[in-house]
């Protein structure tokens, strides 16, 4: 399994991606599920990958020389001349059915699912930044400022943190640090995503970004964020009272007169009904 989460903020986009595909007790595998396009001055884009790994990597590969025709006489569309990150979309779409077109059926027959998800961001110039979030199908859906992020693969622990932290208007840094915590949450709860992650930072309009880093179990960042993330949970929840049951003087009772609403309770005396 896999976790990748992507961020769109007003000052620019997070990606970051784990590397674990298999899990097993005695067998444990790590490929990487990023992957940069990069042309100086002119586009910058990032794709993460979840879900059936051989069917990724050939949708990576598929992806460097598909093209898309509005018709017979215009020029075709790749990721390197798309006009927009929408027609860049398309374009891996389309490569997403062509793995489909070859590959479903048998996969089929071998009893298994042409299962792949994927985050596609970045920037190309004469637009703005634009993030999708692209479907086994092929179609796909755009973040927006109400739903500023995408997660693939193992989002459920991770999902929280973005939730209570995450706005467009989130400085980068900052979020580069809850993408990491949100990932920390995910590795604590599921041992289906490892070690090492994958992180890019990119600030709008630079069509290029020096912020690649590889984060293993020696970084001493995340070693840090990893010890005081738990430390601090730990702390905040100590600092909440417990709940006040019966009596005593309390603001805040948790067993109130007026509760709406009861469980039903079995009677031991048989002439009684349940309540």
């Amino acid at each position: 399994m896999t976790y990748c989460v992507a961020l769109k903020l007003n000052a620019g986009l997070v990606f970051l991606s784990d590397s674990r595909t298999n899990a097993g007790l005695d067998q444990i595998s790590t490929f990487r599920k990023m992957i940069v396009y990069e042309r100086a001055d002119d586009r910058f884009m990032v794709l993460l990958s979840a879900g059936n790994l051989s069917i990724s990597q050939s949708v990576r590969e598929i992806l460097q020389v598909e093209q898309l025709r509005e018709d017979e006489d215009s020029e075709p569309i790749t990721i390197w001349n798309a006009k927009s990150m929408f027609d860049a979309a398309r374009v891996l779409g389309a490569a997403v059915r062509r793995v489909y077109d070859r590959d479903a059926a048998s996969l089929r027959q071998s009893g298994v699912e042409f299962n792949v998800s994927m985050i596609f961001g970045g920037q190309i110039k004469g637009e703005g930044m634009r993030l999708f979030q692209v479907y086994s199908a092929g179609n796909f859906i755009e973040a927006t400022p109400e739903t500023p992020y995408f997660q693939i693969g193992e989002s459920k622990y991770g999902k929280p943190v973005l939730d209570r932290v995450i706005t467009p208007d989130t400085p980068l840094d900052e979020a580069a640090k809850c993408a990491l915590v949100s990932m920390d949450s995910t590795l604590k709860s599921n041992l289906s995503v490892g070690l090492p992650l994958d992180l890019v930072v990119y600030g709008v309009d630079d069509f290029r970004t020096d912020k690649v880093v590889c984060i293993d179990d020696q970084n001493p960042y995340f070693r840090m964020l990893h010890g005081s993330w738990g430390q601090k949970l730990r702390e905040v929840f100590d600092s909440i009272e417990d709940p006040q049951w019966t009596g005593g003087p309390t603001e805040l009772p948790l067993m109130v007169a007026a509760s709406r609403g009861k469980p039903l309770r079995k009677i031991t005396n048989p002439d009684e009904r349940l309540i």
